[in-house]
């Protein structure tokens, strides 16, 4: 006799309502589970049946039934294969999160180019525009899968649904059970915290539970840490700069050699991308005052801007301390506007 639906149905009740409570389970008890709708009746012929099959036992007469080694292991087996299912359907679906994510991002990056190219052409000044992501980032889902005996790849989304995948070397033999139990602890005591919010108490317990798989946890955690830690990364995309030699006063050969490296390097370029003027997210640097050495014989003007999804940077113009200011202002006004509408149009075309 194989185990049809309904019994199925019937041993689960029993085996976690005998976890939950330690008491032999009666055929009262099983009927009140609403999705079984049967009678107490019928329920004690298919009791009668599990008996028959070893599934179930009668301690005492009159007594309900408790579950036998062999229901134990039907129940473990099946849970652990519902598991598999349930984290097969998620890895599913963060893989087509992240290919929409990398999708967007590859968007953003392009246009951010177009942009810088275009304010280059418009004004005939250096332009530079940058982008990142918001920081404030918690852990979305969290799941370890085997590469081979000595390998596992940790998987991290964020809340922001950025993925980062993760090569962790392990010593122990890895078994695929005893990972089900650790994706469902991680991500129990870790999802929907921040870097910040993973303090001793939470490392503590997680260790507790994975007992000789300690080691398995604590690298998890580093490759977690990484993957988050890293996701907060400024990109600067920039044009126009040869448009510096347009005018005399910078284009003394030092001088627009210095300027050239700088927008070429990016690197201190970093120290123009603030938050700007409260009021109108614009800030103008002019010669001494701007923050970057190779910039004191230029004016510079920023506009930062935020967008959905968390992405936010600035747009600069670099250019002689004669530049026309308020064309300047105007432009950078119209392209933050027109960049936020060019994002959300795509964005609500993908829906």
């Amino acid at each position: 006799m194989e185990l049809d639906e309904r019994k199925e149905k019937i041993l689960y009740a029993i085996i976690k309502t005998y976890l939950d409570t330690g008491e032999p389970v009666g055929s009262r008890t099983i009927s009140k589970f609403t999705d079984l709708n049967l009678s107490s009746a019928t329920i004690r012929n298919e009791m009668s049946d599990l008996v028959d099959m070893g599934y179930i036992i009668q301690p005492h007469t009159s007594a309900g039934r408790i579950p036998t080694d062999k229901g134990y292991r039907f129940y473990v087996d099946n849970m652990l294969k519902d598991k598999l299912k349930e984290l097969d359907q998620r890895e599913k679906t963060v893989k087509e999160q992240e290919k929409r994510l990398i999708e967007k991002v590859d968007k953003v990056e392009t246009l951010m180019q177009t942009m810088a190219n275009k304010l280059a052409l418009d004004t005939n000044y250096a332009t530079m525009v940058s982008s990142e992501k918001t920081g404030g980032n918690k852990i979305k889902f969290i799941q370890l899968s085997i590469l081979d005996s000595h390998q596992l790849l940790c998987t991290v989304v964020s809340d922001k649904n950025h993925v980062v995948n993760k090569i962790v070397k392990v010593k122990e033999d890895m078994n695929q059970e005893m990972i089900v139990r650790l994706n469902v602890a991680m991500n129990t005591a870790l999802a929907g915290l921040s870097l910040e919010e993973i303090n001793l108490g939470v490392i503590s317990a997680l260790s507790s539970q994975a007992g000789e798989y300690e080691n398995l946890v604590n690298e998890s955690l580093k490759a977690i840490t990484e993957a988050i830690s890293t996701e907060d990364q400024m990109k600067i995309y920039t044009s126009g700069a040869t448009n510096i030699f347009k005018y005399p006063e910078l284009s003394d050969k030092e001088r627009a050699s210095q300027l050239l490296n700088t927008l070429e390097e990016k690197t201190q370029l970093t120290e123009l991308m603030n938050e700007g003027d409260e009021e109108t997210g614009i800030q103008v640097y002019i010669g001494d005052e701007t923050p970057v050495q190779s910039m004191k014989n230029c004016s510079v003007v920023t506009a930062s801007y935020e967008l959905e999804d968390g992405f936010k940077g600035t747009i600069g113009i670099i250019g002689p301390k004669r530049m026309d200011y308020e064309k300047v202002v105007n432009t950078l006004r119209l392209l933050k506007e027109e960049l936020s509408a060019t994002l959300n149009d795509e964005e609500n075309n993908n829906e």
